[in-house]
């Protein structure tokens, strides 16, 4: 047996309240929120997008006896927040709003999407072009630092001065050359009117300081609407939400960076083969680096992708990287069930995150089911495995005689059947068996009985 030296847990930044503290500030925030997906989830037919349909807006409105650019706003917040989930007509309470009166982690988890949404929440200036609104955003990181290392108050002149150098070096790495002076740029035949915002972003490097100070007041003001931080006459300072939330931004980036096989940049399914070698261990600290590196939205949405392909050994490797996501992956994980090569997966993940023993949480799937995910298991062993694990992997077949394994494999149609069975025989020392087997492999691949 070897030991690994791990990471120590890390530490927040002194003065960081407690998690319980931290949770009760983000549960103030959205307030209005909670009341209106609460109210939402109990009415059918709430409305379908941001803003609510205007009959629902009244309404609601009225039973929480709040402004309708109040409710507007708070269902936005919601929907960011991951309180509610829209099917078709009718809002369905997420999986956060559930565990919001008991779970901290539920209640910050919902905090930081909302707070990495912070540019859908407060919209931008209008008639300033979209490259240079996603500039900002793209710069925003940088000023969110300087505000967290710096532990106090941040004058807005040095905050400008950093978009602007964060901006010029995005603009450098795509080889964008601003126009400046002398320099005009092709002149277009019946062009609209410029805008003051459009002059802004054209006219040379006075202008630009001129636009990036507008889009520095935005975005202030944006992470403010949404708790991160507060403003002062000409300075801006980290809530300890926001202070935290940086942090643990920080955090995450150096995890990525101490990814022990180099997988972080990888494609999911790369990432995944990477990690078949590994023990159970290293290969969730792998997923852990590889989740760290991306939005969590994206991620979930890439291994499940990767699950429904060909591959059995990545589809059962995906949603073990899946368990290490946790709860923020429920509602996905829960949308696959109507998936037949995905539903045994997802109930076991379901029934070991609502805390089934391991060992137990097989009992949640049909005999069927069991079977799908005996051959679809075969199917990784012999695409991947040793031949003696293939042979080994017959007594863990929940029929318990071979005879009646083959009656019920070759009733579940799984795809992989006739390959499956054929590599078994081929494996298996057993002659007889073996006949039976490549036997039972024949009548899958003429359709016989």
């Amino acid at each position: 047996m070897t030991t690994r030296r791990t990471r120590p847990a890390p530490r927040p930044p002194e003065g960081t309240p407690p998690r319980a503290e931290l949770a009760r500030q983000a549960r103030a925030v959205l307030a209005d929120a909670v009341r209106i997906a609460h109210w939402a989830a109990g009415t059918p037919g709430p409305g379908t997008a941001a803003p609510l349909a205007a009959h629902a807006l009244e309404r609601a409105a009225t039973a929480l006896e709040l402004s309708p650019a109040q409710v507007r706003a708070g269902w936005d917040r919601a929907r960011l927040a991951g309180l509610v989930e829209l099917h078709g007509d009718t809002a369905r309470p997420g999986w956060r709003l559930r565990a919001w009166d008991r779970d901290d982690s539920a209640v910050l988890r919902g905090w930081v999407a909302l707070f990495d949404a912070w540019s859908l929440v407060h919209a931008a200036p209008e008639g300033i072009e979209a490259g240079a609104v996603a500039e900002a955003v793209e710069a925003v990181p940088q000023v969110l630092s300087l505000l967290q290392l710096s532990a106090g108050p941040v004058t807005v002149p040095a905050l400008l001065d950093l978009l602007g150098q964060r901006v010029a070096e995005l603009q450098e790495e795509r080889c964008e050359v601003p126009l400046g002076p002398g320099r005009t740029a092709p002149a277009a035949s019946a062009a609209p009117a410029e805008t003051a915002a459009d002059q802004a972003a054209t006219a040379g490097p006075a202008r630009s300081a001129d636009l990036n100070a507008l889009l520095l007041d935005w975005a202030l003001e944006g992470l403010a609407a949404v708790g991160a931080l507060t403003l002062g006459k000409g300075h801006a300072t980290l809530t300890p939400l926001g202070n935290w939330a940086v942090w643990v931004k920080l955090e995450q980036i150096c995890v990525a960076a101490q990814s022990p096989a180099g997988n972080i940049e990888q494609s999911a399914a790369d990432m995944l083969l990477g990690c078949a070698r590994l023990t159970p261990g290293p290969a969730r600290d792998e997923y852990r680096a590889w989740l760290a590196a991306r939005t969590v939205g994206s991620a979930v949405a890439e291994l499940l992708a990767v699950a429904r392909g060909e591959d059995a050994l990545l589809r059962g490797l995906a949603f073990e990287a899946l368990r290490v996501v946790g709860g923020p992956a429920e509602p996905e994980v829960r949308a696959v069930l109507a998936e037949p090569s995905l539903r045994p997966y997802a109930l076991l993940w379901l029934a070991e995150y609502e805390g089934n023993d391991p060992d137990d949480a097989q009992d949640v799937l049909s005999r069927e089911e069991a079977t799908w995910l005996w051959v679809d298991t075969a199917a990784a062993v012999a695409d991947h495995g040793e031949t003696g694990l293939l042979v080994r992997h017959l007594d863990s077949a929940v029929q318990g005689t071979v005879p009646a394994l083959l009656d019920e494999v070759r009733a579940v149609g799984h795809p992989r059947t006739v390959q499956v069975l054929v590599a078994l025989a081929a494996a298996h020392p057993d002659p007889a068996l073996a006949k039976a087997v490549r036997r039972a492999a024949f009548q899958v691949h003429t359709g016989g009985a």
